[in-house]
Formats: structure tokens, C-alpha cells, sequence
């Protein structure tokens, strides 16, 4: 409806094109550049590409992901490394190709793609925990910079829920089962209505979407010592389906999935999926939310006061 010109960077030449076909299907003008993120170069000349053949980048959103589902000690060092290339360092170069082109402008506005994981790490995660928690103070730092530039180039972060994506499908797992995302689960729209949202209001420094990711954050904050020992009990066996693991499942670490075929945006958790977030509503619209609090306590009080008297 926007008709926007959208460049989609990814590895996969088959899901690039399904990615591509979905923007022109809704009225939009797409670019498809296969690109791996883990190299600045690449992601450089795209971003070059991008500005020659589709005009100035307005939005730049981060959202690379590979990851390792396996306890500690069964990751090797290069799988640590490339994870890390790509789910942080694949933030950093395009933050930083974005960057380049707008801050000349004075323009412009990049969204990170987070997680709830990014304040909380959780059991058979680590190598993508400590991206998210990298990109985190990553996006604070750089944020306090453009602030103290008076720069009109904004930076804002999006944390996540569990989302119904094909990841779990062909990510890298050691797990004896099935991978699955940590219910509830929000399907992939919540996702793109957030972000959507985040590149049009960006001056939220960011945005808290699903209950859970809220529910997380807080009791974190309040009491990590004893979500340590909640997530040591629940945090393996709530990432696994009951099903074994598939034989021969495609892995994409060190090469796309979908090199050859499309998986969509869905992943296999259809029927567990959400696709509503009444705390994204209330993040969209916290103003409100306030307002409409401050004038119920102010009734209240008038109540109280007129029952004293």
C-alpha cells in the first residue's frame, strides 16, 4: 500500500526471490541482492547498489540470523565465530554502511531486529545470546553518540517474542529433538507490524513486543538469580518438540537454506501461534495507556476525598 522501494539483502537466492515477489505482490518496488552479511564489503556495495538504483535509504533494518541450538561444550570455535559474524557483526556493518550514506544527509533512520534474549540469556543459545546482548550495548553506545551530535539520525531496537519462523527448521541443532521457539509463540505479521511501526517512530529508544518478552525483561531485572534456576529446569525441555530431531535437516551456518528452495515466513508452529500482541498495542500507544491511567487515579482520588469529607 505504501509502495515502497525496498532492497532485501540475504544469502538465498531462492527465498530472496519469494522475499522480492511478496513486496511487488503488495504494490512495492523490490530489489533483490544476494549478499552475507559477515563481510562489509558486500554489504557496502549493496547498500551502494541500493542508493543507485532505488534512490536515498530512508530505513535500514538489521535482522541477520544463524545460530547453534546445543549446550556450550558442544560448539566448536569456528561455529562460535561465524555466529557471531553474522548475528552481530552482520548488524554492525550494516549499521555502519547505513551510516555512511546517512549521516551526510542528516536523515535516516536504522532498526535493530532484537530479542527479549538480548537482556536475558537463556540454556542452548549462547553464541546467539551473546550476539543479541552485543548488539544491545552496541545500539545504546551508538545511540549516545548521534544524541550528542544532534544528529536527526535515528537509531531504535525492537525486542522480540518467540516468532513462528522457518529458523527452527534449518538451524544448526545437536538437540536429541525437534527445535521449536519458547511459547508463546507470535506469528512473523506481530514481527513486521512492530518493526514497521519502529522505523515510523523512531525516536523511542525502543520497543517491547509480546507479553513475554515484557514478562522476561522484569523479572530479570527484579530477579535473575531465580530465573537462573527457573530456566535451568524449564529452559531445555521448552525448546524441543516431543519429536525427534529430522534426519538430515538443513543447517545454515555456513550456507543458505534456501539456496534452492523458498520456506516462507511461516515456520511449522501454525496452530501454536499468535497473531495478536495486545503488549505491542500498549507499546504503540503508552501515551495513552498513561493518560488513561493518570485520569483514573485522578477520579479515583476525587472519589476517595469526596467519600472523607
Amino acid at each position: 500500500a505504501r509502495r515502497a522501494r525496498v532492497a532485501l539483502l540475504a544469502r538465498g537466492e531462492r527465498g530472496l526471490e519469494a522475499a522480492a515477489a511478496d513486496v511487488e505482490r503488495g504494490g512495492g518496488t523490490a530489489l533483490a541482492i544476494p549478499t552475507d552479511v559477515a563481510d562489509f564489503d558486500q554489504v557496502d556495495a549493496a547498500a551502494e547498489r541500493a542508493e543507485k538504483e532505488l534512490g536515498p535509504i530512508d530505513v535500514w533494518v538489521n535482522v541477520a540470523f544463524t545460530s547453534v541450538f546445543a549446550p556450550f561444550g558442544e560448539i566448536g570455535p569456528d561455529e562460535f565465530r561465524r555466529v557471531t559474524e553474522v548475528s552481530y557483526l552482520g548488524y554492525v556493518h550494516g549499521t555502519m554502511a547505513a551510516l555512511n550514506r546517512m549521516k551526510p544527509r542528516d536523515h535516516g533512520t536504522v532498526v535493530q531486529v532484537g530479542s527479549a534474549l538480548a537482556y536475558r540469556g537463556i540454556p542452548l543459545q549462547s553464541a546467539y545470546c551473546g550476539a543479541k546482548h552485543a548488539i544491545q550495548g552496541f545500539n545504546e553506545s551508538l545511540r549516545c553518540e548521534l544524541l550528542h551530535e544532534g544528529s536527526h539520525v535515528r537509531t531504535t531496537m525492537v525486542q522480540l517474542p518467540a516468532v513462528n519462523t522457518p529458523q527452527f527448521s534449518w538451524v544448526l541443532s545437536r538437540l536429541p529433538h525437534h527445535a521449536q521457539p519458547v511459547p508463546p509463540i507470535y506469528q512473523p505479521e506481530v514481527a513486521a507490524r512492530a518493526v514497521l511501526h519502529a522505523a515510523d517512530h523512531p525516536r523511542r529508544r525502543e520497543y517491547w513486543v509480546g507479553g513475554s518478552t515484557a514478562g522476561t525483561l522484569v523479572a530479570n531485572a527484579v530477579a535473575p538469580g531465580l530465573l537462573d534456576r527457573y530456566l535451568a529446569k524449564t529452559g531445555f525441555g521448552s525448546q524441543q518438540t516431543g519429536a525427534p530431531r529430522p534426519a538430515g535437516q538443513p543447517a545454515n551456518l555456513w550456507a543458505p537454506a534456501d539456496r534452492e528452495t523458498d520456506f516462507g515466513a511461516h515456520g511449522e508452529f501454525d496452530a501454536k501461534a499468535t497473531p495478536r500482541s495486545f503488549q505491542l498495542w500498549a507499546s504503540r500507544h503508552h501515551g495513552f495507556l498513561a493518560a488513561g491511567g493518570g485520569a483514573l487515579a485522578a477520579t479515583a482520588l476525587a472519589l476517595w476525598r469526596r467519600a472523607r469529607s
